[in-house]
This record gives C-alpha cells, sequence and structure tokens, in this order.
C-alpha cells in the first residue's frame, strides 16, 4: 500500500490551515486563520472559495472577527446514500462561539458556547448532538438547532480534542497528559488514566472496531480499547503528533505530524508514510468511503492523500489496485497479467475462491479468474457506499448503506436480502459477518451478545434464529465444507471481548463449548473443517474441531501445537488455504506456515463418504496419536461401532474400548444410539431416543445411573411405571453412603408406593427380555 500526494503548487491558504471536512459529495472545505473558506474537488483541485458575512462582512464596532478552529459536517444518516448530504457544517472560533454555517456559507446559527476559543467539536454519528470543547475546560452538549443541553463536565485543562463514543453514550476528550471517558448519564463518575508524558492533542475513537486513538507532544501516537487497556504505543517521532483519525471502517488510521503523514494499521504497524510540505498537519479528515485522506497544513497547504497499490492475494493469483480506476492482475505462477479499468472509484475488493469481487461507486464488478474480460456487473442502488464484501465458495456477500445485506452468486444473480431489526450497515465488518453456502451470521450490533442466523438461499431467519453468549462478541466466522452429518454440520466459531473462542453448531439448540483462551486471532480452512489460531503465545491447528462435541477427553489430541514467539504479539491470520496458513506478524511481516500436514483434511473426506475401512487403513499406514483419536471422534459421530473400537484401541483408551463394545452386544438399536448420546456426554439427547422408541426403564435406569434422581422419578411419574424401582434403588444408594432420605418428594412418594424387590427384579427382567426380542420398538411404543 502507498499514498498518493496531491498538493497545489503554491498554497491558498495565507496563514495556516486549521481544518478540513468532505461534503456528502466528496468536496472538500477548508478553513484556516486568514479567515478563508475554500471549496475543493475530490481530486484536489481548487474549486474557489466560499464567501460569507461572518469574515467578509466589517466586524461590529468594539469586536474583531473570529479566526476558525476546527469545522465538522452533519453527518450524512445511515440508509441515505452517498448523494443526499448534509448542508450545514458546524465551525469554532477563537470568540468562543461556534458556528452552523450553510454550504454557500451563509450562517444559520450563532451560539455563545465558551470563555476563550472553542478548541474542538463534533457531531454525533446521528447528527442529532453537538459537542464543544474549550479553553475553559468545559464541555457542552447542544441540540441539533443549538440550544444547550447539558455541561458535561467541567476540567482543570483546556479540552484539545474530544469523540464521541461508537453508541453515542460516551465522551472520549482529552485532560492534560490523561485521557477520560465520560457517559452521558447525570452523575456518573468518569473514566480516567495516563496516556502520554506530555499534553494530548488529538483524540478519535472508532464507530466499528471500538478502538481509541490518541496522540500528543511525547512525540508519539497509541492505540487503546474501550477499557483503557493500552493496545499499541508508537516509538517517539521527530516532532509532536498534532492529528490523528481513524478511516471509516475501522481497518486503518492517519497519523499527521510536521511535515509527515503516515497510515497505519489498526494494529498500529505502518502502511506507508510520505512527507508533503505542509508544516505540522493540524487536522485530518477521510471520505465516506475510506480511499482517500485530506489534510489542513500548518503552512496553509491542503493535502489530499489517495490510498493506492492496495494487494490481495489467493493462490497464484496477486491483485493490485494501482489507483482508484485502475486494478493489475498477476498470475504468478503462469506469468500471465491483466488490467482491469474503471469508470468510478474502486472503493472495496474482495478476492477469493476464483472469483474477483470489485465494488465502485456505482457498481459491483465480479470477474472470474478463467474470463478476465468480461465482468458480471451489479448496479448499486441509490449509490450506497460498500462497507463490506465477504466470501464463500459459492456466493458473496454485499454490504451497502442503503440496501443493507446482499447475497449474490458468482453470475450476478441476486440470492436473497436478509433483514433483521437495527441492522447498521456502516458497521458491518468481515469480522462481523459470516457466509457458506447454505447458512449466513451476523453478530447484532444493537445486542452484542448475539448472533443472527439466515438461510443464505432465501434469506428468512433459521430455527433457532440466533445464538446468545454470556460476554460480548467480537469476531466470528462460519466453516466452509459441506455440512454434513459425518462432519458434524455448520459451525459457528466466535471469540468474545474476553478474547475466549467457543464454537457451536448451527442450526441447534444452543450448546456453545470452549476452546481456548487468550485467543488473538483465527480462521477457518478454505477447504477442510480445521481451525488455526493464535492462543496463548501459541500457534494451535485443530484437526478436528467437532471433536469437543464426541469426546471431550480426547479433544487434547486431536490438535497440533508450535510455539509462536516467531509471530510475535497481536499477530493476524490472514488466509488459511490447503496446508499453508499466512500469518501477519505485529510488525506487518508476512510470513508462512507451511508444516500443516494434509492428512486430517483427508480424514474427513473418508468421515463424510462413510469410506471407514479407508480411514483405518490411512491411520495405520501414518500411525499417529492425532489422526487415531480423530477418527474415533469421527466414527462415534457417524454411529460406526467398529471403526470406534479400533481407533479407541490404537489410543489406549481402554475404557472407552470396553464401553463400545458393551453398545456393540445391545440387541436394540433406539438403546446402542442413547448409548452413544451418553458417551458424547449427551444424557438429555439418550433419553429423548429412549422416550421415543418407548424404553421407559432403560431411561429411568440411565437416570438412576448418573445419580440425577429426581430426574428418574419424573420419568417414573410421568409415565406411570418404575416409581418403586426408582425408591428401590434410591434407598440402596443412602444405605451404601450412610446418609436418611431428607428429599420430600421421595418420603411422600415412599409413603404411598409399596417397594417388593421381587417384583422389581421380575419388571427388570421382563423388560431387559423385551428389549431382545425382535420386536421391541414397535411393541414397547404400541404399549
Amino acid at each position: 500500500m502507498k499514498l498518493k500526494i496531491v498538493q497545489q503548487a503554491s498554497d491558498k491558504h495565507t496563514d495556516l490551515a486549521t481544518s478540513v471536512g468532505w461534503t456528502s459529495n466528496t468536496e472538500l472545505f477548508s478553513i484556516g486563520d486568514d479567515r478563508k473558506i475554500y471549496r475543493w474537488s475530490g481530486d484536489g483541485d481548487f474549486l474557489g472559495d466560499v464567501p460569507t458575512p461572518l469574515f467578509d462582512a466589517p466586524p461590529k464596532p468594539g469586536a474583531t472577527s473570529p479566526d476558525a478552529t476546527e469545522m465538522h459536517w452533519v453527518p450524512v444518516a445511515p440508509g441515505k446514500g452517498g448523494q443526499a448530504g448534509a448542508e450545514v457544517f458546524a465551525m469554532g472560533g477563537t470568540d468562543g462561539k461556534f458556528y452552523l454555517i450553510a454550504k454557500n456559507g451563509r450562517v444559520e446559527k450563532e451560539v455563545d458556547a465558551h470563555k476563550g476559543a472553542v478548541l474542538c467539536l463534533r457531531w454525533n454519528t446521528e447528527a442529532s448532538a453537538l459537542v464543544t470543547a474549550g479553553e475553559d475546560g468545559h464541555v457542552k452538549i447542544w441540540s441539533r438547532s443549538g440550544m444547550l443541553r447539558s455541561v458535561l463536565i467541567q476540567t482543570g485543562y483546556p479540552v484539545y480534542s474530544i469523540a464521541w463514543a461508537p453508541d453515542n453514550d460516551q465522551l472520549l476528550l482529552t485532560n492534560g497528559r490523561n485521557l477520560m471517558i465520560k457517559s452521558l448519564q447525570p452523575g456518573s463518575k468518569p473514566q480516567q488514566w495516563k496516556g502520554h508524558d506530555s499534553v494530548i492533542l488529538k483524540v478519535d475513537w472508532n464507530l466499528v472496531n471500538g478502538l481509541i486513538l490518541s496522540a500528543g507532544e511525547d512525540r508519539k501516537y497509541k492505540v487503546w480499547d474501550s477499557f483503557g487497556r493500552q493496545m499499541y504505543s508508537s516509538a517517539p517521532h521527530d516532532h509532536p503528533i498534532t492529528s490523528i483519525a481513524w478511516n471509516p471502517s475501522g481497518d486503518m488510521f492517519a497519523v499527521g505530524s510536521f511535515d509527515m503523514l503516515r497510515v497505519c494499521d489498526k494494529l498500529g504497524w505502518s502502511y506507508a508514510m510520505e512527507k508533503p510540505s505542509s508544516g505540522s498537519i493540524f487536522n485530518i479528515a477521510w471520505t465516506p468511503d475510506g480511499t482517500q485522506l485530506a489534510c489542513a497544513g500548518g503552512s496553509g497547504a491542503v493535502v489530499f492523500a489517495h490510498i493506492v497499490n492496495r494487494r490481495y492475494e489467493w493462490k497464484n493469483y496477486e491483485v493490485t489496485v494501482l489507483d482508484d480506476h485502475r486494478i493489475h492482475v498477476h498470475d504468478v505462477v503462469h506469468g500471465a497479467t491483466e488490467n482491469l479499468d474503471f469508470r468510478d472509484r474502486v472503493v472495496k475488493a474482495a478476492l477469493g475462491h476464483s472469483h474477483l469481487v470489485v465494488a465502485t461507486s456505482t457498481q459491483c464488478h465480479v470477474y472470474n479468474e478463467r474470463n478476465w474480460n468480461t465482468p458480471a456487473i451489479i448496479d448499486l442502488v441509490n449509490n450506497g457506499r460498500v462497507t463490506c464484501i465477504q466470501q464463500c465458495p459459492e456466493c458473496f456477500v454485499l454490504v451497502d448503506t442503503v440496501t443493507g445485506i446482499q447475497v449474490f452468486s458468482y453470475e450476478g444473480r441476486s440470492i436473497s436480502q436478509p433483514k433483521f431489526p437495527g441492522l447498521r450497515a456502516e458497521c458491518v465488518t468481515p469480522q462481523t459477518l459470516a457466509v457458506s453456502a447454505d447458512v449466513l451470521a451476523v453478530k447484532d450490533r444493537a445486542d452484542e451478545k448475539e448472533v443472527f442466523f439466515f438461510d443464505t438461499n432465501s434469506g428468512r431467519a433459521l430455527v433457532p434464529a440466533s445464538s446468545k453468549h454470556h460476554a460480548e462478541i467480537a469476531e466470528i466466522a462460519l466453516s466452509q465444507t459441506p455440512a454434513s452429518a459425518a462432519s458434524g454440520g455448520r459451525q459457528l466459531v466466535l471469540v468474545d471481548r474476553n478474547r475466549d473462542m467457543y464454537i457451536t453448531p448451527v442450526g441447534a439448540k444452543t450448546d456453545l463449548k470452549k476452546l481456548g483462551t487468550m485467543v488473538e486471532t483465527f480462521a477457518w480452512n478454505a477447504d477442510a473443517d480445521l481451525l488455526v489460531a493464535m492462543m496463548d503465545g501459541k500457534f494451535v491447528v485443530w484437526y478436528y474441531p467437532n471433536v469437543v462435541f464426541v469426546d471431550e477427553d480426547v479433544a487434547p489430541l486431536t490438535r497440533f501445537e508450535k510455539d509462536g514467539s516467531m509471530f510475535g504479539k497481536d499477530a493476524q491470520v490472514v488466509n488459511f488455504q490447503g496446508t499453508q496458513c499466512t500469518v501477519r506478524r505485529a510488525d506487518g511481516a508476512l510470513v508462512t506456515v507451511s508444516k500443516i500436514t494434509s492428512l486430517p483434511a483427508l480424514l474427513q473426506e473418508h468421515s463424510r463418504k462413510k469410506q471407514w475401512e479407508e480411514a483405518i487403513r490411512l491411520c495405520r499406514y501414518v500411525n499417529q496419536k492425532e489422526l487415531w483419536a480423530c477418527l474415533a471422534a469421527m466414527a462415534v459421530h457417524g454411529q460406526d461401532l467398529n471403526t470406534a473400537e479400533v481407533a479407541y484401541a490404537a489410543i489406549d483408551e481402554v475404557a472407552k474400548v470396553r464401553y463400545i463394545v458393551h453398545i456393540r452386544s445391545l440387541q436394540s438399536a433406539p438403546a446402542r444410539t442413547a448409548e452413544l448420546a451418553l458417551l458424547r456426554r449427551r444424557p438429555a439427547e439418550a433419553e429423548n431416543i429412549l422416550v421415543d422408541a418407548g424404553l421407559h426403564y432403560r431411561a429411568i435406569r440411565m437416570w438412576v445411573g448418573l445419580f440425577n434422581w429426581e430426574r428418574a422419578l419424573e420419568l417414573a411419574v410421568k409415565h406411570k411405571t418404575h416409581v418403586d424401582t426408582v425408591l428401590h434403588f434410591r434407598e440402596k444408594h443412602l444405605k451404601a453412603v450412610g446418609r436418611r432420605e431428607t428429599n420430600r418428594k421421595f418420603i411422600q412418594y415412599a409413603q404411598n408406593v409399596q417397594v417388593d424387590y421381587e417384583k422389581i427384579k421380575a419388571k427388570i427382567q421382563m423388560e431387559e427380555e423385551r428389549e431382545r426380542s425382535p420386536g421391541t420398538t414397535s411393541a414397547t411404543t404400541a404399549q
């Protein structure tokens, strides 16, 4: 990635430029201490000045014209597209007032706000409130029309910068060397921590990822999470960091200093740096699509920077976005190249699964690797701004601010448009949306503990429609291979705010199983149900993640671990295909891990096709415990007892082998299925199987064996059978442990039910003979 700088040969502002801001139609306005407002095109061409009576009219007697300190355009409401935008911006002045100024320069409102200069002001994302802060240390909140709502806080220092929280319920502000978060709730105590060794000059809080930026006179910039924990701190620069700003999508940010502009990844490492002749950069503004930015310089310069040379890689293809309208495709194996030209500006691109998807400001182009000349073209309705593209082997998802979530085939055909209340398209990222051939999962922005599930082909909500977690969810991902019963079905992996990783099947009752803690990053394999993660300083690969739903005892044997110190802290998995995993280190370098065996994927393929003999031969040939443990879990899940017995014997699980032999000795098929469910530690599922088959005694005896006496008694009472049997075994157990009966239910039934051991033995013997008879299920069910 690089920055292409566009700057006028001579500075238009005769004094320092203090602030810049983009309109909804990508025009730029700049203000400076020369009391001028200038208008610029998105390509950096000067369009002239904007006359305003605030600066051009003679001041009133005894008054002086104010200098402008900062400007901020009223944000475009989500869903309004890219054309119909705000026509008003707020501007702070050195006279302690803020002004609401129309696009044509007319002053709509003038409000006396602070004693001393208004140093910073920001609209919230809903454009319903404006916050101002000044030299007097006061922070005030105003309505859209400029009416005072509240004085939020009074600090002992001038407030140089301020930012809204993603949900507009908190404010981040500078307080000398400290950072402060203050809730809008009256009487709430502010959260404060030391951020820098000198005065903090700029802060920003991203809407999408929830991370905080700060920059100060100690010549450093830092990244924080919303709890005030430091994620990154830069090395000291040559000059104070005077400006900092997040990209709208939250995947990068810009840093400005004296004659220096840098673009960094959200983890802090630098993508690119340029040195424009601008003096100190006091303000940075990104375009809504995040493809370019503009800066206000101390020399009076207005600097435009375009993000170019963005690179995407997939297998043997390397795609480079050369500039706003050109993409270069290179096949590194065959040496073939293609140049793709676009009429409109390229906003987003995604490469994977043999297809390149490119979103411009008005269209979406879909290219196949076999044909780079005739793409499928999709027109974007109402010019919605594309915020996310997510691919899977069969289709891709396009998210824009007007239509929301749309699922398309690679031929350009619309498949579905899933919708749910509270969807905020501008907050959807590849980390909060996952798609597969049959399931689409989206994290709920309103309740960040919940994930919604939809049918990819119809757009309808699945049953159950969502999965609820006990903590806020940070990232989600779906398995990509065909969802078959042998592989465990479609599965969702999530990482919460505590960096704990869980897995759950989709389309079933929520059953979250914990896979690990201190997880930095994770990814599913594109070709098999393999999962990779950087976890607690280790590089970990799960050969069969579904094992936690089958047999947790052998789960540790089914994963591969290696030391992850070579990747450093905060490494990110970029790609996981076949036997290669690409990881980006914390310093931005790409490292490829290629020592991942292909045998687990082959074993999964045999399991899906029920080729158990081939699977056993493969494991015997390799003779690795990891593969035998995977095969044991796959065989139990696939209900192949012969293979399960062989696999458990190979990893010395004697107790499991004996239990498998016991299951094989059962005559009743429902009884065998129920015992397998017990092996998977699912007694409720085993009970349902037995009750549906009419094997009430076996269900009751199962709970007795698990010492769940109350459930055993409930079943016996409900089906009006073997109440005396439960009471007998309960009495026998209490005598063995030397305890007296204290449960009221058992005391009550013991008084009303006669317990005759001989009758109980006869009933048990009759039940066992009935199970051994050929017509067990039908006969019992009929009774």
